[in-house]
């Protein structure tokens, strides 16, 4: 009864989801933007500053390896802030996770290069990789638990769709820093430029934390600790119980997943290499696009709450499918217009991964019950990543290599992404009318 007891009830209420809900757009922009600005860098300059011996497109594809690192962390952060986060709470494991992510990625800023201390370089930003995965692993979860637990009757598509807008925050705040840095000569950005983005983390987690102190523990997590009954293990009761859920949540995962990291970074390696354009022709692009998803979001997740999840979802992930070649052909006119460039990455990101997105958390999260809501939608989530995100850049870059910089292979594996979830999508059951109390 104490925890409750922090919360005057005038707190409660229409008033305390507001403050969720941006606490979870503020903190979750924070955490996306320090991983991201690792795959934007992954993409322009830790081949040259880390891995400088090697061909460009290879030293790419072993900075894309140690990008793929994070994915295969995520799930232990999903695994260890979930278990706390059902069992001790929700609110803790957010400050937590805010810190590991902003601290790796300040160690990342300040890691010397190759030609200064040779492997050891490499070693420390795959470390660093590590810790980030960790950290965004044990967020998503967090922020969409708390979000969906203190939405409204009928409105919880809506107010969990405001952490997975801080994915569009963050990417896009991820690239207009890079972006910036990029305006300086060749020698400034490879020198110092690249890092100052990175460095710029620690002021960014001062202000999440301060944010999050401001919000309430979710009401949902209160009635179980009031009632003392959190399970011991709640991992277990996942896997013991909510074993087809996990997979169907992966499945829903996959598309948006790997996608996104095949439409947000991939094109910036496709424009340098395939098309010999300049290292920060299709950022602005990107740009566009994260501001156009921060409206989108909020869109499909409410309208997920009229019509439901599943038609919402599978119209995103049958989009995938259908834009998978008009993509590209659209990216190969950018040497001669960029807007075409810029257009398909818009059209691509707002009628496909956002209308996935925007749903994705209330819809993942209703999947489970209160006592191990954070376990099982962080597992289902996480467990997606290492298999979708963590190898979707460097088989897409693969697929190039053996397509001879020709892009047909990588539209085809789009493809297959949107079929996995258009079955998953198909499978589970509907969940908007759910009660998550």
């Amino acid at each position: 009864m104490a925890q409750r007891a922090m919360v005057p009830p005038s707190k409660q209420g229409a008033p305390q989801h507001t403050k969720v809900a941006v606490a979870s757009l503020v903190g979750t922009s924070i955490e996306w933007y320090d991983f991201f600005l690792y795959n934007a860098a992954a993409a322009l300059v830790f081949n040259r500053v880390f891995f400088p011996q090697f061909d460009p497109l290879v030293g790419t594809l072993l900075a894309f390896t140690t990008y793929s690192v994070g994915f295969i962390a995520r799930p232990f952060g999903g695994v260890i802030f979930g278990h706390f986060g059902d069992r001790v709470g929700r609110k803790q494991m957010l400050y937590l996770t805010l810190l590991v992510m902003g601290l790796a990625s300040t160690i990342v800023g300040l890691i010397p290069t190759y030609a200064r201390i040779g492997i050891w370089a490499p070693i420390l930003v795959t470390l660093m990789r590590v810790f980030q995965g960790i950290g965004i692993g044990g967020e998503w979860g967090g922020a969409v638990v708390m979000a969906v637990e203190h939405a409204p009757a009928g409105r919880r598509g809506l107010w969990g769709s405001f952490p997975q807008m801080g994915v569009a925050v963050g990417g896009t705040l991820a690239a207009l820093a890079m972006w910036l840095a990029t305006k300086l000569s060749s020698a400034q950005f490879l020198s110092w430029g690249w890092r100052v983005p990175f460095l710029f983390s620690v002021f960014l987690v001062v202000i999440g934390i301060w944010v999050r102190m401001t919000v309430a523990e979710s009401p949902a997590f209160l009635k179980i600790k009031d009632q003392k009954a959190e399970e011991r293990v709640p991992l277990w009761v996942v896997l013991k119980s909510h074993p087809k859920n996990v997979v169907l949540a992966m499945g829903l995962r996959y598309a948006e997943n790997g996608l996104y990291y095949v439409i947000t970074v991939f094109p910036i390696t496709y424009a340098l290499i395939a098309l010999k354009m300049g290292r920060q022709a299709l950022l602005p692009g990107l740009v566009i696009s994260g501001v156009i998803g921060t409206l989108a979001m909020p869109f499909y997740g409410s309208l997920s709450d009229k019509i439901g999840r599943r038609p919402v979802y599978l119209f995103g992930a049958c989009m995938c499918g259908v834009l998978a070649f008009p993509l590209f052909w659209m990216l190969d006119k950018a040497p001669q217009n960029i807007l075409w460039g810029w257009a398909g990455i818009i059209l691509f990101m707002q009628f496909g991964h956002s209308a996935m997105y925007g749903p994705q958390g209330s819809f993942l999260a209703e999947l489970f019950p209160t006592k191990v809501r954070y376990s099982g939608a962080s597992l289902g989530y996480q467990l997606a990543g290492v298999f979708a995100g963590g190898l979707s850049l460097p088989v897409a870059t693969l697929l190039l290599l053996r397509a001879h910089n020709h892009s047909w292979l990588v539209s085809l594996y789009i493809i297959s992404f949107s079929v996995i979830t258009v079955i998953a999508t198909l499978f589970v059951k509907e969940t908007y009318k759910k009660d998550v109390l």
